[in-house]
């Protein structure tokens, strides 16, 4: 490498570690470890192999790069500021305050630049996963020799805690499976915890696990720009595999008495450590300040990036005017357009009744499949179970990638990075399934999509205790109000054929992450939800049977439970009761329904009010008050055939008019 550009990375690097450990300072909160550190490696990966342009944060063809250790998010702010991005130094300066566009850990819906939200450890591996197996399947699909638009790479810096995080071995081990070879993984080794020397708990050999795992392998020394090159040019020519570079670092680099230490990871360093920091390295004494000779060179480098993007959106030009059908398909992709008569589509399905919601999803799914290029998906090892899989379409598999369902194997932590990943390309709309019971191994992936946003489909079957036989080890009871309770989770729960149709389309409208709620058992098709979308699911609930005068009681039920609710209605009816049924197989859209829409439901004097819905009753005193009656489980499972986990749990007629009449 040219030493006069050694120079001016080493000085880039000496800049990202100044403005790192003052904005955390000036916050008095953060971890400057990993950006002073790491600084030389960002002003290397910024200043010389990052293909993106930083005025134009979401081109398709730009490379990725993802902050696993989202601790330190002060070295992505101080790199996306530097390179041009719309990142100000005063936003630099309100590093973790109320409302910033620099908040404690890296968030994609708020910070331009950012690729994804990250923070709990180890995640970001698996949406560097997830977007570039994307990035594979979008080249596969639409590269030719004349027209190589995605030729992409994702780069993703881990630490230490990433690294014993189970996540992360978990989406490496599916990425050596596929052989993604757009994939590189940059091991932050400084042997330093949160808590400590990494030698108190942990002694592996991470390198050759990856090895283990089907990787090629580099080690490399973080603060070496000619062995940093190299490595780099190699990987950009001749990458045939996810590469896994252990580069070794020093926390905290330049702080006289804490580098190397764990007080240089999550503390502010100190005004007297920065003050000692600036004098053992010749930095300025003025706080944020930023070197003219840093601004020109990312000001050329800025002109650079711009010409990138203006070839490759003259090459999308000529692509549009040669292969005109792959385009319109490239342009629906990328806009995700939903056919006008999709709900038409939808209810022209041929089904059976009576018919289980999982398989209801397949069939839907299958149709969607055909009509919605961008419909990706797949299952934790249980996609004949869980009715995951597309028919029409392949499986991927190693280095192939024409297919469109994916095997995760038993990986459902990793799966739901992966589809968040995928859903990041900007480009797919990932559904991914697997029993209801197991949305735990995959709790906190889903809750960082519902934070940012992100569009994914869980498709989470065996809903209830009436799985039957496999007991409570496999039944939910809890889980489906711990789903409602995380913000901006989209929760349907259908209660046959119709209401699956419909719970689809509100999947692909939301843009933001949706639970499929599914039983495993058939459902009979009922003609009261036979109704068009926006009267019936897309209202989130609705009045499926009207009582004759005042009524004495209304039932309020959510999937397999509604068709129970209209018997139990009918029950009533015959002993003189007048009776109103209420689907709602969806909290949220309802919610979010007008106050006199809400009203006409469940507004006013209704009598008394009741749920039926099998598992906790968590949340449902909201809807039915505090004298309502809930039918509910509040307790685990049993083994047992249905008709039997039905009577002992008090979930037939009979029983609920014992609790209602009694």
């Amino acid at each position: 490498m040219d030493e006069d550009l050694k120079k001016q990375l080493g000085k880039i690097g000496n800049t990202i570690r100044q403005i790192s450990m003052e904005a955390v300072e000036k916050a008095n909160s953060g971890h400057p470890g990993l950006p002073m550190g790491c600084a030389e490696f960002g002003a290397f990966l910024w200043g010389t192999q990052l293909r993106h342009n930083p005025k134009n944060p979401k081109w398709l063809g730009r490379d990725r790069f993802i902050l696993s250790a989202g601790h330190g998010s002060m070295f992505l702010y101080s790199c996306l500021h530097l390179s041009g991005y719309n990142l100000s130094l005063d936003d630099i300066k309100h590093f973790r305050q109320l409302h910033s566009k620099t908040p404690g850990h890296p968030e994609s819906h708020i910070t331009e630049g950012v690729e994804a939200t990250t923070g709990p450890l180890g995640q970001g591996v698996g949406n560097a996963v997830g977007q570039a197996l994307g990035l594979k399947l979008l080249a596969n699909k639409f590269n030719t020799p004349d027209f190589p638009l995605f030729t992409n790479k994702v780069f993703c810096l881990a630490g230490d805690g990433c690294m014993i995080e189970g996540i992360s071995g978990e989406a490496s081990s599916l990425a050596g499976h596929l052989q993604l070879d757009n994939l590189v993984l940059i091991y932050d080794s400084n042997k330093v915890t949160l808590d400590g020397p990494l030698a108190e708990s942990c002694s592996e050999d991470t390198k050759k696990r990856y090895e283990a795992y089907g990787w090629d392998t580099y080690e490399v020394d973080g603060y070496d720009f000619d062995a940093m090159d190299k490595i780099f040019q190699e990987i950009r020519q001749k990458q045939r595999r996810p590469c896994f570079i252990v580069m070794h670092t020093i926390i905290g680099k330049g702080a006289p008495h804490k580098e190397g230490t764990s007080r240089a990871h999550g503390n502010p360093l100190g005004a007297e450590e920065i003050e000692l920091v600036k004098r053992n390295l010749n930095l300025p004494e003025e706080d944020f300040y930023i070197p003219q000779a840093v601004r020109t060179f990312f000001d050329q480098r800025l002109e650079k990036c711009v010409a990138m993007e203006q070839k490759w959106k003259e090459m999308l030009r000529h692509f549009a005017e040669s292969k005109p059908q792959l385009y319109k398909e490239f342009t629906q992709m990328v806009d995700k357009r939903l056919p006008e008569d999709l709900e038409e589509k939808l209810t022209k399905i041929e089904m059976k009744s009576p018919l289980a919601g999982r398989t209801a999803s397949q069939n839907c799914l299958n149709m969607l499949g055909e009509q919605l290029p961008f419909l990706i998906g797949g299952s934790a090892d249980l996609s004949c179970s869980d009715m995951t899989m597309m028919k029409h379409f392949p499986i991927i598999g190693p280095g192939k990638f024409e297919g469109r369902n994916i095997k995760f194997g038993e990986r459902e932590f990793a799966m739901a990075t992966i589809a968040s990943g995928l859903a990041q390309t900007d480009m797919y709309v990932p559904f991914v399934g697997t029993f209801l019971t197991f949305s735990d191994y995959m709790r906190n992936a889903m809750r960082l999509a519902a934070l940012s946003m992100t569009q994914v489909i869980y498709q989470l079957t065996h809903d209830s205790v009436f799985l039957g036989e496999d007991g409570p080890t496999h039944q939910p009871i809890e889980h489906v109000a711990s789903l409602r309770a995380m913000p901006q989770m989209q929760v349907i729960r259908p209660a046959d054929n119709w209401e699956v149709c419909m719970a689809w389309i509100a999947a692909l409208r939301h843009r933001g992450p949706t639970a499929l709620i599914l039983s495993r058992q058939s459902l009979p098709q009922l003609e009261e939800t036979k109704v068009p979308y926006d009267q019936g699911v897309g209202k989130g609930a609705y009045i499926l049977k009207r009582e004759k005068s005042k009524p004495d009681f209304t039932l309020i039920a959510t999937g397999s439970e509604v068709s129970l609710a209209l018997d139990v209605a009918a029950a009533l009816e015959k002993r003189g009761k007048a009776v109103r049924v209420v689907s709602m197989p969806c909290w949220e859209i309802f919610e979010a329904q007008s106050d006199t829409y809400r009203e006409t439901v469940l507004g006013g004097d209704l009598g008394q009010r009741v749920s039926i819905e099998a598992g906790t009753s968590f949340g449902w005193h909201k809807w039915i008050g505090m004298n309502g009656i809930a039918i509910s489980i509040e307790s685990f499972g049993e083994s047992a055939p249905l008709s039997d986990l039905q009577a002992e749990f008090g979930f037939n007629v009979d029983a609920i008019l014992s609790r209602l009449l009694s």
